[in-house]
């Protein structure tokens, strides 16, 4: 089989260079489209029901609804943990399912068991399921300023009019509003007056209610006219609302102004933002699971502006997080590394092969590599993270070994051969190493196979970095195969190649130092037990940790008060 690749890339140059170029044109367009972010997905397929009762406590709440939502989803298939956490006036339910649950089916069997409990719940319960959304999803913030208008009036300015927009927004979950005064209009109803006017509590709120909206009464057919009949009783400012009739007795009209005082203020509040030790309004953007967080952000950002430019004059949108500063740095630190190990690999080849086209013809399978790995990484649903660019990194100085051990062997070929056609010589000594280059390969995949066995919170972790290690070194077998044959025949010289003076005075060192060696194992024997059980003891300790400090840049504190 590799005999016939080789065979069939010699014969057929023009047709595999061509598949090759399409090959490599096809990788770096998927490049391009790769989610890219800092980290792997790394939490499980999960639910969350976020539910507020105003004006209960946590024990309260927790024996009147957390307890019985968690009785109800008791028993879905593929569940594995249910926790909740309860505060004042809201409770948070997590639903964690098997890992490969299909996040929408998930979704749909929490939410029949929450329609059937619901109606069983305190009346004035608010909420449902969270977004589709994970721990990592809080990808943007941003501060509504203005100082002519007040807190309220931004927080107006923000449910209204810039988080609608923002929802349109592909791989956006949802866009929270955070801080400043959500306005609502405060009857304070008198006691006296309504005792006096026999006038109830449930009859003032039933009367308002069935006030405030407008209806259709039909249509009036007069010759060749219709009419529209509709009332229009929505309230539309804080007059309208005062001026509603709750009740006409003895020939009285009792307005609402009449038994209560109307006034404009707020809801209540569960916690508040701050900017420079003034309060603020803050919009939060959170991102849909899955989704390409870069493309979220970058999308943001373009519609923030367009925004910008609609709002009141004097009102500014001042980010102070976004997600795509911390995706820039850690991508474009693993691309640095990637770029300076590519360009050490080449002055290496070229130190220790001693001619340039060797060199050169080696070199073009990294990139080439590169590119493949990343249509392997298209495919297998593979974003660009730390983890799987830092795979690439590893796997770089392997990437040449089977070009290399080809590239030297045609070298040696062309140099010592007088009377056989060039291909054919090329043939010969891809021939001879095929087989060592193919086990080689497959020792190395297997070497980083157990990565792939993984499960859990690790193998989210590292299966990317032994993926993308195993894409690159088979991109690479095969490249080596194919292309690099090609590319030997059109470059490569048949003059013989000096060896260079640096290899020459290093394979004498190493042979004086193996006789040495060779001579006294048992002092060599000795000194290697010596140094694995120092390396031991300075293994224990040495510091552990799960994950390795990364700085953002950004400092968020949270404070709550139980």
């Amino acid at each position: 089989m590799l005999n016939f690749l080789i065979k069939f890339s010699l014969t057929q140059r023009l047709f595999v260079c061509i598949f090759v170029v399409l090959t490599l044109f096809v990788g770096a367009k998927s490049w391009l489209s790769i989610p890219i972010d800092a980290f792997p997905e790394i939490s499980p397929t999960q639910v969350k029901i976020v539910l507020k009762l105003p004006g209960m406590n946590a024990l309260e709440i927790e024996s009147q609804v957390t307890r019985v939502i968690e009785t109800e989803l008791l028993g879905i298939p593929s569940q594995e943990m249910l926790r909740s956490t309860t505060k004042y006036a809201i409770t948070d339910i997590t639903i964690d399912f098997e890992e490969g649950t299909d996040i929408y089916w998930a979704r749909q069997q929490v939410n029949e068991r929450l329609v059937n409990i619901l109606p069983s719940l305190p009346s004035n319960i608010s909420g449902g399921l969270a977004p589709m959304s994970t721990p990592l999803s809080e990808v943007f913030m941003f501060t509504v300023e203005n100082p002519t208008l007040s807190l309220t009036q931004r927080r107006e300015l923000l449910d209204w009019h810039i988080r609608p927009l923002l929802r349109t927004v592909s791989g956006v979950a949802d866009v929270n509003s955070l801080g400043g005064y959500v306005k609502a209009y405060e009857i304070t109803p008198d006691i006296l007056l309504m005792q006096q006017y026999n006038i109830s509590f449930n009859e003032l709120e039933t009367t308002i209610t069935a006030t405030n909206q407008n209806g259709g009464v039909g249509r009036l057919v007069k010759g060749n006219d219709t009419l529209i009949l509709r009332t229009e009783g929505k309230f539309e400012n804080i007059d309208s609302l005062q001026n509603t009739v709750i009740k006409t007795t003895n020939n009285k009209v009792i307005k609402l102004h009449n038994i209560a005082t109307v006034s404009i203020g707020s809801l209540t509040r569960y916690g508040g933002v701050s900017k420079n030790g003034e309060e603020a309004v803050q919009g939060l953007i959170i991102a849909l699971k899955n989704s390409n967080t870069a493309m979220v952000v970058e999308n943001v950002k373009s519609k923030l502006k367009t925004i910008e430019a609609s709002l009141p004059t004097g009102t500014k949108i001042n980010v102070f997080y976004d997600r795509s500063n911390l995706i820039n740095t850690a991508i474009n630190t693993i691309t640095n590394a990637l770029s300076q190990a590519v360009i050490l690999v080449i002055i290496l080849l070229a130190i220790f092969l001693g001619d340039i086209r060797s060199s050169l013809v080696v070199a073009l399978s990294l990139p080439m590599s590169a590119l493949m790995t990343f249509i392997l990484m298209k495919e297998f649903d593979l974003s660009a993270n730390l983890m799987s660019l830092g795979g690439l990194v590893i796997a770089i100085g392997m990437l040449v070994d089977s070009s290399v051990v080809i590239v030297e062997n045609i070298v040696n070929r062309l140099s010592s051969n007088q009377y056989l056609p060039r291909l054919h010589v090329i043939y010969r000594a891809c021939k001879e190493v095929a087989t060592p280059v193919f086990s080689g390969t497959i020792i190395i995949i297997i070497v980083f196979s157990p990565l792939l066995m993984l499960s859990g919170l690790e193998g989210k972790l590292f299966t990317p970095v032994a993926l993308t290690i195993v894409f690159a070194m088979l991109s690479a077998l095969l490249l080596s195969l194919t292309i690099i044959p090609i590319l030997a025949s059109l470059l490569l010289k048949n003059e013989p190649v000096k060896q260079p003076k640096l290899v020459t005075f290093l394979q004498r060192f190493y042979s004086k130092t193996l006789r040495k060696t060779i001579n006294k194992p048992l002092a060599i024997l000795v000194l290697s037990i010596s140094t694995f059980i120092v390396s031991v003891v300075l293994f224990q300790g040495l510091g552990k940790s799960f994950m390795p400090v990364l700085d953002e840049g950004d400092i968020i504190v949270q404070l709550e008060k139980s």
